[in-house]
């Protein structure tokens, strides 16, 4: 991407560059848009603009497409990826972004079309997108009587998804979970460092500094935020009283039972939310060692524990699925937030439903058991092992339990009582619960919790 050099920056060209970053060459959606934020000195409204231009266009594809189709005589997947780019995102102007005219959608797709060197092309573009505009009311979808293909156009989700959702929750809590996916969430979810303050007192602080902030869904603990200028630059971040964190994360320190004094192991650890939780139960006694495979890793680890003021966590650069043996035996509770197919996070990661493939989840099972063989070794006799992970799929979560039972000198233990009032009388009682982003305006996620047996 280039650098800027000062001029007025043209943020539909730019919010393309950063489309076609993601969609054509395969760059995650967070890391593309950190990209041009940094390279490019942006005004608050344009950074909005962009930000909901990329984000809109990747999360709403599989329906744009359909649309473009309905206009075109050239189908998406066979046109140049420049062109595809443009139409997909003066698409969702002309659809979702009631505040820009349909004349300036069209004419600044013409622009970018002709700035790309194709002016052969621009007749075909506006031709494409005056056909939308003049029949947006009256687009037409598929029928519900096939109904993976009705989902899969209404809530751009790729078709292997829909089907496996349907089979595993059935087809009304799969459109539900769908719809939860596209809606506007509530802000950064933010955990409160409570061994050192208090919620009140941070929350005051941030709604000092301009943010709007709101008591968590599920726990006390919990603040979400928005309306915010920039989060690094808010006092209650700097003086490390909150973390970023799912409220759907946070599930795995409350079950924990962790106690004053106790060793936890975090094995698969960055960026450290579960760390910290921990550290924070611990309130400055006892250890958590928190390791992770990469340099990168444990170094958003590190930045973490200097940012947050925490004494008494040590991190460690260590693969998750080899064997180290002076942890063995060691902890009173192992932590296990495994490497999954993320399909519980769709909704704030809009781009994991395309990079991630059916087979996927099969390789993403065996990769867990490893660990979960290799991890399992560290928890002391009548010590608690907590498995968890950011996907609903039932490969990954419940039929793993399974294993685990059959496989594991652990027992499953009921973590109804740590539950939150929302969130009993599920399958708490037998040791885990899959959260449904539908049901708890949070990410998916699955925890379970385990006890390891005592040696006879």
């Amino acid at each position: 991407m280039a650098q800027n050099t000062g001029e007025t920056v043209n943020v539909r060209k730019l919010a393309l560059e950063v489309f076609l970053d993601i969609m054509e060459n395969g760059i995650f959606c967070n890391q593309a848009l950190h990209a041009a934020f940094e390279t490019h000195d942006l005004e608050k409204r344009d950074r909005s603009f962009l930000m909901r231009l990329v984000e809109g266009s990747v999360e709403r594809c599989i329906q744009l497409d359909y649309i473009i189709n309905q206009f075109s005589k050239v189908k998406t997947s066979d046109m140049k990826p420049v062109i595809r780019g443009i139409l997909r995102i003066s698409v969702y102007q002309i659809l979702y972004m009631k505040q820009i005219p349909d004349s300036a959608a069209c004419n600044e797709a013409v622009k970018l079309t002709g700035q790309r060197k194709l002016q052969n092309l621009k007749g075909f573009v506006n031709g494409v997108l005056r056909s939308i505009v003049r029949n947006k009311e009256k687009l037409s979808f598929p029928d519900k009587k096939d109904m993976v293909n009705y989902l899969s156009v209404c809530y751009s989700m790729p078709i292997w998804i829909v089907e496996r959702f349907i089979r595993e929750y059935g087809v009304t809590e799969t459109e539900r979970i769908l719809k939860s996916f596209l809606q506007e969430k509530e802000g950064v979810s933010l955990r409160c460092m409570t061994s050192r303050f208090s919620v009140e007192e941070i929350k005051g602080l941030l709604e000092e500094e301009g943010a709007v902030v709101s008591k968590g869904r599920l726990l006390p603990y919990a603040l979400h935020m928005k309306g915010y200028p920039s989060l690094t630059g808010l006092t209650a971040f700097q003086r490390g009283m909150v973390q970023i964190q799912d409220e759907s994360s946070m599930l795995v320190g409350q079950i924990s039972c962790i106690k004053e004094g106790d060793t936890v192991i975090d094995v698969c650890a960055a960026p450290g939310g579960k760390t910290f939780h921990a550290a924070d139960i611990l309130a400055g006694t006892g250890t958590v060692i928190s390791a992770d495979l990469s340099q990168e890793k444990t170094a958003l680890i590190q930045e973490n524990k200097k940012r947050l003021a925490v004494e008494n966590v040590t991190v460690f650069r260590q693969d998750a699925s080899v064997l180290r043996e002076e942890w063995i035996g060691k902890a009173d509770v192992v932590i296990a937030d495994l490497p999954c197919s993320g399909l519980g996070v769709i909704g704030r990661k809009c781009d994991i439903k395309y990079k991630t493939k059916e087979e996927d989840i099969t390789s993403l099972a065996e990769i867990q058991r490893k660990i979960l063989r290799v991890a399992s070794q560290y928890v002391k006799g009548g010590g608690r092992f907590l498995y968890s992970t950011c996907t609903i799929a039932k490969e990954e979560n419940e039929e793993n339990v399974r294993w685990i039972e059959e496989n594991l000198p652990l027992l499953p233990v009921s973590i109804e009582k740590e539950l939150p009032d929302r969130l009993k009388g599920q399958t708490g009682e037998r040791g885990y619960l899959q959260v449904l982003p539908d049901r708890t305006g949070t990410d998916g996620f699955f925890i379970s919790a385990f006890v390891r047996k005592r040696e006879e």
